[in-house]
């Protein structure tokens, strides 16, 4: 299926696997909608996009934990970006390492506000439109911690069991019109992640993937645009995928 000129909104699109699927997008000629609470980071991105292929870019100043602004840049859309072909749901993250009785409840707060509700928010806007068009695709950024919970993780991973939930029920409750529904849940991916986690510490986010070769932003995009490039009678409903040196949230093989 061809990807030009299609309206593809990514939210989370500044930096990480956000950006990554932005280019991956743009390459295809697709017409970007993009996302994120970082303006000066998503005009760098915008750049690039257009740089890269992309048909057309609009960006939205955006922070997913306010249902009235996500509501807001959905109504508020100029008409000829109204119509959105593809949502990649990607805005999330994760806060600390602590075990859950002395975690940091602001940060479980956050991972909550944005994991979560934020994904439901999003989703709650551009949905209905999808569906009184008859055509769209809905891809939710879940992850392989929705699957097995490890230590010192335990909101975090709840968020994207939560994700995981959220995105099974919407594809239910989608059957009987032509709007797919994929999850993609990655294991390790090497962005900005762990430094987001860690607050800043530089140090503690690279020894996340000491000895190891993580996956990138880029690998997760190129399964994005596989799974929504699919026949339109064929929905990919989960994808789960690690680097060669992860078996699961628990097992990972360190060289050294």
């Amino acid at each position: 299926m061809s990807l030009k000129g299609k309206i593809v909104l990514i939210t989370g699109a500044s930096a990480g696997i956000g950006a990554a699927t932005a280019m991956a997008f743009a390459a295809e000629g697709a017409r970007l909608l993009l996302a994120a609470r970082r303006a000066g980071k998503l005009a760098e991105i915008a750049s690039k996009a257009l740089d890269r292929g992309a048909a057309a870019v609009h960006s939205i100043d955006l922070d997913v934990r306010s249902r009235h602004a996500v509501q807001r840049a959905i109504d508020e859309l100029p008409p000829e970006w109204a119509e959105i072909d593809i949502l990649v749901n990607n805005a999330g993250l994760s806060r600390g390492m602590e075990k859950l009785y002395t975690g940091r409840i602001e940060d479980w707060e956050e991972m909550i506000d944005t994991n979560v509700k934020g994904l439901l928010y999003v989703a709650r806007a551009v949905v209905p439109g999808m569906v009184v068009r008859r055509r769209g695709h809905v891809v939710t950024l879940g992850s392989m911690a929705g699957e097995i919970v490890y230590p010192n993780g335990a909101v975090y991973c709840a968020t994207k069991a939560a994700a995981r939930a959220v995105n099974d029920g919407l594809r239910e409750d989608l059957l009987g019109t032509p709007v797919r529904v994929t999850s993609v849940d990655p294991g390790l991916v090497e962005t900005d992640f762990s430094l987001v986690r860690f607050h800043g510490d530089a140090g503690k986010a690279a020894n996340v993937y000491k000895g190891i070769t993580p996956l990138t932003g880029e690998d997760i995009a190129d399964v994005i645009v596989w799974a929504v490039t699919r026949p339109e009678h064929v929905n990919i409903a989960r994808i789960s995928l690690t680097s060669v040196d992860q078996a699961n949230t628990l097992l990972i093989h360190r060289e050294g």
